[in-house]
């Protein structure tokens, strides 16, 4: 159902998991749910998935996630740091010890000048370590391209977090 390279990669991502004794949650936007899909197309993940959060509305990233409104007014959604407000409050509102959460626009529409197709934010938080950040810039390759690179990404992300402070 999901491309084997990414299943291969999230199981990677939880074996990093175990070895550092952390539990995991996501916090997703443009990618609706496909970065704890894969994570939980592995068998036995269950020792290590706390929970996901699929926040596609600035509403939801506020009440779920603690993600401030003035910077979502301000900023838009799609920024650095809406990205890292949403993985910081994953891990904060759950028992997890580290997130991942993306933000950013998938296409065919929605992109402008400032904030183009396939521009992407990336975040990793971790219980006593710092929140790191990748900002993607696709291009317009497609809606399923867009949230494929987008997990692919956070899942490479969320292994660095991992190792850093592993």
């Amino acid at each position: 159902m999901l491309p084997e390279k990414l299943v291969e990669q999230a199981a990677i991502v939880l074996d990093a998991a175990r070895a550092a004794d952390v539990q995991l949650t996501a916090a997703e936007s443009c990618t609706g749910g496909l970065i704890m899909g894969c994570l939980t197309e592995v068998a036995g993940c269950s020792d290590v998935i706390e929970r996901g959060f699929v926040t596609y509305t600035n509403q939801s990233k506020h009440e779920m996630l603690g993600v401030d409104e003035q910077t979502l007014e301000t900023l838009g959604a799609v920024s650095e740091p809406v990205a890292r407000a949403m993985a910081e409050g994953a891990v904060r509102n759950t028992p997890a010890h580290a997130s991942v959460a993306v933000t950013g626009i998938a296409g065919p529409g929605g992109g402008g000048a400032d904030k183009p197709v396939g521009l992407v934010h990336i975040a990793s938080a971790r219980e006593g370590a710092a929140t790191i950040h990748r900002k993607c810039l696709f291009g317009d390759v497609g809606r399923s391209e867009v949230r494929r690179l987008t997990v692919e990404t956070a899942l490479d992300l969320l292994l660095q977090q991992l190792r850093l402070n592993g």
